[in-house]
């Protein structure tokens, strides 16, 4: 019975030896948080060339048509992208750092592939949408292969990017259902839910 202590460190040991060949785990809640900081921040810039100062309300009365206004909101998009992607590969590399790992592994590896996958296709399909003039599917689109590329890749990653994933996909059905209602679906999809999760993820996982 003294060696049980023992047995059970050596299976913990274990556990946590197959779960780092398996899960990424060097992923920040912080990364999380910022990135839906930045989501919010570019809802908001984008809010004051479309909207202001009219309500959310009145999303529905308006439409983007303009490539002008199209070509900022790409921008604005992108940079808000790039930022949360820089943030996500610094936090990443500190915390493996911090564990003693390595960010890129062959664990990493595969969560770029399983996450590349509908990401890629996603982004192709919403490039024909705005080039075919179908500009209020855009942000469905975005939030649906979002939600499909968590799920996808989520057995390389913490159990709650699968419901995070989950959440996203309903999410960009309901904003298929309401068209006008874009940028507000889009700051609750990729800001709200980001800070949520990202919060959720440091308390658990970065403490």
């Amino acid at each position: 019975m003294s060696h049980n202590p023992d047995y059970q460190k050596d299976i913990e040991s274990i556990r946590q030896m197959m779960e780092r060949s398996v899960k990424f785990l060097s992923l920040s809640g912080l990364s999380g948080i910022l990135s839906g900081v930045y989501a919010l921040s570019g809802a908001a810039l984008a809010y004051s060339i479309l909207y202001n100062p009219k309500t959310p309300f009145d999303y529905a009365n308006q439409s983007v048509k303009e490539i002008t206004l199209i070509v900022q909101l790409l921008f604005i998009a992108i940079i808000v992208l790039v930022a949360s992607l820089l943030t996500g590969y610094l936090l990443a590399s500190k915390k493996a750092k911090k564990l003693g790992a390595k960010v890129w592994d062959p664990t990493s590896k595969r969560l770029l592939v399983n996450i590349a996958i509908p990401l890629i296709s996603g982004g192709a399909f919403i490039m024909i949408l705005l080039a075919t003039g179908q500009f209020f599917i855009a942000v469905p689109a975005c939030l649906i292969f979002y939600g499909l590329a968590l799920i996808n890749a989520s057995p390389n990653l913490f159990d709650e990017f699968r419901y995070l994933g989950y959440t996203e996909i309903v999410l960009g059905l309901i904003s298929a259902a309401l068209p006008g209602y874009g940028l507000l679906f889009w700051s609750i999809g990729f800001g709200v839910l980001h800070v949520i999760y990202g919060a959720l993820m440091f308390k658990k996982y970065d403490r």
